[in-house]
C-alpha cells in the first residue's frame, strides 16, 4: 500500500473517532439538559419556603469575620505566607519545565488520600502544580479558619465544618477539565464515559425525586432475605411501630435470661446481621444467647402523630414485654445501638424512678447520651435549622435523603465527591459492597419524634441537664441503676469517644464497665473475632476526665472486643436452659427479617 493509502486509512480512522466523540458529546448535552429540566421541575414543584440560609450558617461566619477584623495582623501574616509559598511552588514548577532539578513537591495528599492516585497528578507538571497549589490553598484556608478567636463553640465547629465543605468541593480532581484521569479516560473512549456517567447521574435524580441521590454500590448486587439478613427466625409481633424477630438457637442449651437488641431507627437493624461472616447477631446466638431484635417501622404519613413517648412505650417497652412474655422470664439484657441508646437511657432512668426492674444489664453501642460536644452532626442543628427540618416534614416524616446527605457530608471528599468523579465523569458502576449498600437503605424519620430528638438531645442535652421528662417524671443519667456495658469507638465521627466516655461517667448509679474500641462507627461495632482486625481497651477506673487520660491507664486487647461483652454477658445471665424455639408461646407471624424492613424509601 502507498503512502498516501496509510495516511488516507489514519486519516479515516480519525475521522471516525472525531465523529463518534461528537455524537457521544452531543449526546451529553441532550442528557444534560434532561438532568437540569428533572432538578428545576422537582424544586418548581417543591411547595416549602425557599430560605436564603437554611443551615444557619451567616452568624457564624459573621463571627468569623469579625475574628479576622480584630487580628488583622495574624490573617496578613498567613496570607503573606501562603503567598510566599505559591511564588517558590511557581518558581519550582517553572524550573522543572525547563528540564532543571525536581526538589521535590512543597505540599503532599494526607496518607490515605486517594483523591490523587492517578500518576499524572504527580508525572505531569501542569497537574502536580494544580494538585500542589489546590493543597497549599486548602491548608491555608482551614489554617486561618482554626486560628480565629470564634469565641463561641458551635460557631466554630459550623465555620469549620462548612469551610472543610468548600475546600473538598473544589478540589481540581471533582472537575473534568482538571482531572486526569477523567481526561484520559474521555479521549480512549471517545466520551462514552460522560454518556454513561450523565445516564447514571439522571437516574440517580428518578431515584431521589428530583434530589441527586448518588449511587454508593452496586444496588442490584444485593437484596434484604436474599444475601442480607440471613439468621434464621421469626417474626413474633408486630404493631404500627416495630415488628419482634425472635432467632432460631443453634445450641441445645442457652442463657436463661434473653438478649434484646434496641437498633437504631434512623437506619436498619441489619446492620448488625450483615451477612453470615459479619453477623453479630448470628454470632450471639452461637454463643448460647436467645436474641430478640426490633426491627422499626419505616415511617410515613401514618406515623405522623407518633412522638418520642409512643416510641418508648408503644415500642421499646413493648417490646421488652413481648420477649418476657414469650420466654417466662422476669428480666432480660437489653443492648441499644446509637439513637436507640439515646431511647434506652432515657427509658432505663424512667424505669430507676418507677421500681420497673424488667430490665437486668443494659449495653451501650456507640450511644449518645451526653451531647455537649456531640460531634459534627452538632452543626446541623439549632433553632433556625430545626425549624427548616420541621419545614421538610410537612407530610409527618422526614424525607430519607435529607438525613443520608446530613451523614455524607461528614465525608464528603469519600461519600460525595469520591462518587461524582467515579460514577458521573469516569462513567463507572461503583463496586459492590454489602456495608454501602445498607448505608443507601434509608429511612425516613417520624415528624415529632425527629423534632424532639434533635431539640431535647442535640439543642438542650436534656437527659443531662435534668430537663428530660418521661411519663411525668424528670430523669437525669444518674439515675440508671442497673448494671451497665458502654462501648465507644476511637474513630467514631457520629458518636465521638468523649462525648461516648463522658456520658458513662454521668451514670454513677450504675456500674459502668467502659469499653474503647478502635475504628469507627460501624467497623468499631462490627467487628467478628475471626477477622482479627482492630483492638479494643479496657480500664475499670473511669476517674479520668476524659478519654485521653483513661487511655494512660487503659489495657490494650488485639482483635474484637465481642468475647469480652459475651463474658460479661454471661455473669448478669442465668444459668442455661433448653433451647427455646422461635414463637413457642406468641406464635410466628411470618419469616425474619420480615416486611419492615424490606420497605426502601426510594421506592426501589
Amino acid at each position: 500500500m502507498t503512502s498516501k493509502g496509510f495516511v488516507s486509512e489514519e486519516y479515516s480512522e480519525q475521522a471516525e473517532a472525531a465523529q463518534v466523540f461528537a455524537h457521544n458529546m452531543a449526546l451529553v448535552a441532550e442528557q444534560s439538559q434532561q438532568v437540569w429540566s428533572r432538578f428545576l421541575d422537582a424544586k418548581l414543584r417543591d411547595s416549602r419556603p425557599v430560605h436564603g440560609d437554611p443551615l444557619n450558617t451567616l452568624p457564624a461566619f459573621n463571627e468569623l469575620g469579625q475574628a479576622w477584623l480584630h487580628n488583622p495582623e495574624k490573617l496578613a501574616e498567613q496570607t503573606l505566607e501562603l503567598w510566599n509559598a505559591q511564588l517558590e511552588l511557581w518558581r519550582r514548577i517553572t524550573l522543572r519545565f525547563m528540564g532543571g532539578e525536581d526538589r521535590g513537591p512543597m505540599a503532599s495528599p494526607a496518607r490515605g488520600d486517594r483523591r490523587f492516585r492517578h500518576e499524572d497528578w504527580s508525572q505531569n507538571v501542569l497537574f502536580d502544580y494544580l494538585k500542589q497549589s489546590y493543597l497549599l490553598t486548602s491548608t491555608y484556608i482551614q489554617d486561618a479558619v482554626a486560628s480565629a478567636a470564634i469565641e463561641d463553640d458551635r460557631d466554630r465547629r459550623k465555620v469549620a465544618f462548612y469551610t472543610r465543605q468548600f475546600v473538598e468541593a473544589m478540589n481540581p480532581a471533582n472537575f473534568y477539565a482538571t482531572n486526569p484521569e477523567v481526561l484520559h479516560a474521555t479521549m480512549q473512549e471517545k466520551g462514552e464515559n460522560l454518556v454513561r456517567g450523565m445516564k447514571m447521574m439522571l437516574e440517580d435524580l428518578e431515584r431521589g425525586r428530583g434530589n441527586l441521590l448518588i449511587r454508593q454500590t452496586d444496588m442490584t448486587a444485593f437484596a434484604v432475605g436474599r444475601n442480607m439478613a440471613m439468621t434464621p427466625g421469626k417474626v413474633i409481633f408486630e404493631n404500627h411501630l416495630f415488628q419482634l424477630i425472635q432467632y432460631a438457637p443453634v445450641t441445645e442449651k442457652v442463657h436463661a435470661t434473653p438478649l434484646l437488641i434496641l437498633p437504631p431507627w434512623i437506619n436498619k437493624f441489619y446492620i448488625l446481621d450483615l451477612n453470615e461472616q459479619k453477623s453479630l447477631v448470628r454470632w450471639l446466638v452461637a454463643q448460647g444467647h436467645t436474641v430478640f431484635m426490633v426491627s422499626w417501622v419505616n415511617p410515613d404519613e401514618r406515623q405522623k402523630d407518633e412522638t418520642w413517648a409512643t416510641y418508648m412505650f408503644d415500642g421499646a417497652s413493648t417490646a421488652i414485654d413481648k420477649v418476657l412474655e414469650e420466654t417466662g422470664q422476669k428480666a432480660l439484657n437489653l443492648t441499644s445501638y446509637c439513637i436507640g441508646g439515646t431511647l434506652a437511657g432515657g427509658m432505663l432512668a424512667y424505669f430507676a424512678k418507677v421500681k420497673d426492674r424488667r430490665v437486668k444489664s443494659a449495653t451501650f453501642f456507640t450511644a449518645q447520651l451526653d451531647f455537649e460536644d456531640a460531634g459534627e452532626l452538632q452543626v446541623f442543628v439549632d433553632d433556625q435549622t430545626i425549624a427548616v427540618v420541621d419545614e421538610q416534614m410537612d407530610k409527618g416524616y422526614l424525607p430519607a435523603e435529607a438525613m443520608a446527605q446530613a451523614f455524607n457530608m461528614l465525608r464528603a471528599s469519600d461519600l460525595i465527591w469520591g462518587y461524582v468523579v467515579n460514577n458521573y465523569l469516569l462513567g463507572k458502576d461503583p463496586f459492590p459492597f454489602d456495608l454501602l449498600y445498607w448505608n443507601s437503605d434509608s429511612t425516613r424519620m417520624a415528624a415529632k419524634v425527629h423534632h424532639f430528638y434533635l431539640d431535647h438531645f442535640y439543642n438542650r442535652n436534656a437527659l443531662v441537664a435534668g430537663d428530660l421528662q418521661v411519663g411525668g417524671k424528670s430523669v437525669t443519667l444518674a439515675d440508671i441503676d442497673v448494671p451497665v456495658y458502654h462501648i465507644a469507638a476511637k474513630e467514631d465521627h457520629i458518636a465521638p469517644a468523649e462525648s461516648i466516655y463522658r456520658g458513662a461517667r454521668l451514670m454513677t448509679g450504675a456500674k459502668v464497665r467502659f469499653v474503647l474500641s478502635g475504628s469507627g462507627h460501624i467497623a468499631g461495632v462490627v467487628n467478628p473475632p475471626e477477622m482479627n482486625k482492630y483492638q479494643f481497651w479496657t480500664n475499670e477506673d473511669m476517674s479520668a476526665p476524659d478519654v485521653e487520660h483513661w487511655l494512660n491507664g487503659a489495657t490494650e486487647t488485639p482483635g474484637s472486643w465481642w468475647p469480652d461483652w459475651d463474658a460479661w454477658l454471661a455473669k448478669h445471665s442465668r444459668s442455661k436452659v433448653a433451647a427455646r424455639d422461635p414463637g413457642a408461646v406468641l406464635g410466628t407471624i411470618e419469616d425474619a427479617p420480615g416486611r419492615y424492613v424490606t420497605v426502601r424509601s426510594d421506592g426501589s
